[in-house]
């Protein structure tokens, strides 16, 4: 199932991408030849429209635009057809072509982001202080291995609803409910009312000295959660930073990366093939759509910042020689 959401998510990408790159042709009145969803060899030509044959062909992942001159060997580029030739266009108009598909996942990803935001997601409080967030609980986010805690039972995303010891107790509302409760009856056991998936339970852990300097503590990071929404407005303008922050944050590892690779101390062990990406689609898709859709964005916007690399097969490169 994993492989077949990456093949989805990323075909899709690819073939809006080349849409890009078939719009701004068209609308720069540049000759379109072939517009093809999958790769060769074709399957069936769908229909002719105009000048223009659409085709199904028989990989089915993404698909190609063929723009006529946009390779200066192409035959026929002399005479009158020239003009609708791409080589022979004004620079910003051929650069404004080949750019296009990057525009294109640029807004996909940006789109995806601002469509997360209007639907509402779950968010930290400490991410969004200044926003009201609906049905704020406080959930474990984290267990220590080895941990009271963990050995005890207490798991990521338990919502924790009371903590009680020595005949006290405090309904849980902050992260410092917790962390008080603790630092004053850190030597008894304590009872955690928890909520895991809907179903009550209680776990009872004694907290230990050595986990955090100068006091006794469990073993568990928290947070404080919500639903957050957005309004569509609001939606469209977070989304645009989200993808400012990414396009700058990609960039940098990219370029930290060739930089690294260049001078020959990359740790390519820390990038995931084709394998990798797949099991991380499968943990993505465990967790739910909104997740899908997020993951769909980075990886569009990723795309985006891959093709403006200044080598011959990528847009970048197209560009630079155009």
């Amino acid at each position: 199932m994993a492989i077949l959401i990456f093949i989805v998510i990323l075909g899709g990408l690819i073939l809006l991408h080349e849409f890009g790159h078939f719009i701004l042709a068209k609308r720069a009145g540049v000759r379109v030849d072939e517009f093809g969803i999958g790769f060769p060899p074709r399957l069936v030509r769908l229909f002719k429209k105009g000048e223009t044959e659409y085709t199904l062909n028989w990989i089915p992942f993404g698909g190609f635009v063929k723009i006529f001159g946009e390779n200066p060997t192409d035959k026929g580029l002399e005479g009158s057809n020239r003009k609708r030739s791409l080589i022979y266009q004004s620079k910003i108009t051929q650069a404004a072509v080949i750019g296009a598909g990057v525009v294109f996942n640029v807004l996909i990803g940006w789109l995806l982001l601002s469509l997360i935001f209007a639907i509402g997601f779950p968010a930290s409080l400490d991410l969004y202080p200044d926003r009201a967030l609906q049905n704020p609980q406080v959930i474990v986010s984290a267990v220590l291995a080895g941990s009271p805690a963990y050995e005890a039972g207490l798991a990521e995303d338990d919502v924790l609803k009371q903590v009680s010891a020595g005949g006290a107790s405090v309904s849980v509302t902050t992260v410092s409910d917790v962390q008080d409760f603790i630092g004053v009856h850190g030597e008894e056991a304590v009872r955690f009312d928890i909520e895991r998936e809907g179903v009550p339970r209680t776990v009872s852990v004694t907290p230990e000295e050595g986990i955090v300097p100068d006091k006794r503590a469990v073993g568990i990071a928290m947070d404080h959660v919500g639903f957050l929404r957005f309004p569509v407005h609001e939606a469209l303008l977070e989304g645009a930073a989200m993808t400012y922050k990414l396009i700058g944050d990609i960039a940098v590892g990219l370029g930290l990366l060739l930089g690294r690779a260049i001078s020959g101390t990359a740790d390519f062990s820390q990038v995931s093939g084709p394998v990798g990406i797949v099991g991380i689609v499968d943990d993505v898709a465990a967790l739910g759509v909104l997740y899908v859709l997020r993951f769909a964005a980075v990886i569009s916007i990723n795309l985006a910042v891959l093709n403006l690399l200044p080598f011959p097969a990528l847009d970048g490169g197209a560009s630079f020689f155009c």
